[in-house]
């Protein structure tokens, strides 16, 4: 479908990833900071500067390795925003906590929407005409529908991928929060004792194992909905 060499593809892959996972990590910052929790303000987070949210490993080390495995799509993570639950259960209760929870997926699920839009309106769509401006418009069009798609897939992968219920990962958040607003405290008190490690060990034989279909299948259906 794009014939970009690797020098074009490369950097727009990393940029399109930073911005998922960057932005997912904000959102939580940002609706946290709405529900009097200024921890991630404070430390100076929720600005846009990608050198404070980079982790050396999530931001780096794996998505070079994947890269030189030459895996279908690379993946990564930032530096979790510091919130204090405490601050956010005191002024907004539970529904704060889970909008606060929920923040970073609804980002990346929003920001994919968005992506469809700009793929539909640059390819054929409202904004086709622009491209008329440049000498080479079939080449910059590749440029902006390649980003775009690497951005929209990246997104609905964080997006599908935070939503499993292993802590740390939101998902199980969501679920806790959600049952307390409706209190049921299920969840809140199963999930508190899954030490994080195990709840990565358990997300580790899914994703290793043909049990990644539950991953698998509905990315695939979103975007295939998306596009």
């Amino acid at each position: 479908m794009f014939d970009l060499p690797l020098f074009y593809q490369l950097p727009i892959i990393v940029i399109a990833l930073l911005i998922a996972i960057i932005g997912h990590e904000i959102m939580h910052g940002l609706v946290a900071y709405k529900y009097g929790d200024s921890s991630a303000k404070d430390l100076g987070r929720l600005r846009l500067n990608p050198l404070v949210h980079i982790d050396l490993i999530g931001s780096i080390l794996v998505p070079v390795i994947l890269f030189l495995l030459n895996a279908p799509f690379l993946f990564g993570w930032a530096k979790p925003v510091p919130v204090r639950m405490d601050r956010v259960i005191s002024n907004g209760g539970y529904l704060g906590a889970f909008g606060v929870s929920i923040a970073g997926v609804a980002y990346n699920f929003t920001l994919a929407l968005f992506c469809s839009f700009c793929i539909y309106a640059f390819n054929g769509g409202i904004f086709s005409g622009f491209l008329d401006y440049f000498d080479n418009p079939k080449f910059i069009l590749e440029l902006i529908l390649f980003f775009f798609l690497q951005l929209l897939i990246y997104n609905v992968i964080l997006g599908v991928f935070n939503l499993l219920p292993f802590p740390p990962l939101d998902g199980s958040q969501v679920l806790a929060y959600l049952g307390l607003m409706f209190k049921n405290d299920f969840f809140a008190k199963l999930f508190n004792k899954i030490h994080p490690m195990l709840g990565m060990i358990c997300l580790m034989v899914i994703l290793s194992t043909p049990l990644s279909i539950i991953l698998s299948k509905p990315m695939n259906w979103i975007i295939h909905w998306l596009l």
